[in-house]
């Protein structure tokens, strides 16, 4: 099967250099199906909805290289809470309290403005036609690519929710000090597997995190006394936030290469550079998420497959089709 990039470049004319196909047949870009979702969704009512969402992610990601960590995490924490039903996007209204200022999210999920952005222009373009949930997961998988990282074809229809749940945000959302049980159990509580989330925590290897998320890496005697305890980086973080006594101050999630999808990260969780505590666990709270580890050290390759096996379960955690929801045309409220 190609992936979407093939497909545009086939049917609208865009040459993308890192399209990662070799199939050259187009009756494989339309009519597939995984689920209730499908790759041709916007094919006759708005066929250019990919390649606008791309320009945009394209232009922000090389204004603010940063920004491609955080378009992925917003995919991350909507899907998480409920199914992927761009929840994720809405205000506080009257009637519920949104997700924005749920512990995970407070101060820490940006990008909102991005995805206002290309909403707008979708509705400009096809109105009342693509759903705010198909940019999050669209967006998500175009801020990979432009990192480094593998591409996918990304099956949308997808429909958006008409409320939010900041109770579900707090419960449902993996903190950055989990150990190992917590993660499994999250990830299994939406239909995601150990692997799942050993695969999806490479998403680390992107963006930075407040020194208040890892405080407790701050503190050496509260870690390990074992393999992972890094002194020098754990005293270079100490530096960083106890020194500007700010905990707001931001730190890169991997220090090597910060900006790039790669599999980075757990060379750093084997040498104890792992940022966050729920980072440093894979390496020394389970033998079988250690043994994951040391594979994707081993075979960049075989990460980058999970990866995107891992994301496309993400994506298709309980969406909203057919009836249900709506297609929301501002992402921040109802219709």
């Amino acid at each position: 099967m190609v992936t979407y990039l093939v497909c545009f470049s086939l049917m609208l004319n865009l040459a993308i250099a890192f399209a990662n196909t070799t199939s050259p047949l187009i009756k494989d870009c339309i009519g597939s199906d995984t689920g209730s979702l499908r790759l041709d969704a916007y094919l006759d009512s708005c066929p250019e909805a990919e390649a606008l969402i791309f320009s945009w992610v394209a232009k922000v990601v090389s204004e603010d290289p940063r920004m491609a960590a955080s378009l992925l995490r917003l995919h991350f924490h909507d899907c998480f809470v409920n199914g992927c039903d761009a929840s994720v996007l809405l205000d506080d209204t009257a009637t519920f309290v949104g997700e924005k200022t749920a512990a995970p999210n407070v101060n820490s999920l940006r990008g909102f403005d991005v995805i206002d952005a290309i909403k707008s222009d979708l509705e400009s373009m096809c109105p009342e036609t693509v759903s705010c949930a198909d940019i999050l997961a669209t967006a998500a998988r175009d801020s990979v690519v432009l990192s480094g990282g593998p591409g996918w074809d990304v099956p949308m229809g997808r429909r958006d929710s008409l409320s939010a749940s900041k109770t579900a945000a707090n419960n449902n959302i993996p903190g950055p000090n989990s150990n190992v049980a917590t993660l499994v159990a999250k990830f299994q509580n939406v239909g995601l597997s150990l692997n799942d989330m050993v695969a999806l925590s490479g998403a680390h290897t992107m963006g930075r995190a407040r020194c208040s998320t890892f405080s407790s890496r701050l503190n050496s005697g509260s870690n390990s006394n074992g393999p992972d305890l890094n002194v020098d980086f754990i005293q270079s973080l100490q530096q960083l936030c106890l020194e500007s006594d700010n905990n707001n101050t931001l730190a890169v999630l991997d220090l090597v290469t910060p900006a790039t999808f790669d599999n980075q990260y757990y060379v750093n969780l084997l040498s104890g550079e792992g940022l966050l505590a729920s980072d440093q666990v894979l390496v020394t709270g389970d033998d079988r998420t250690l043994d994951i580890v040391k594979s994707y050290v081993e075979n960049p390759v075989a990460f980058f497959e999970d990866f995107k096996t891992s994301m496309l379960k993400m994506g298709g955690l309980k969406p909203l089709t057919g009836k249900r929801g709506e297609v929301r045309k501002n992402c921040r409220s109802v219709n």
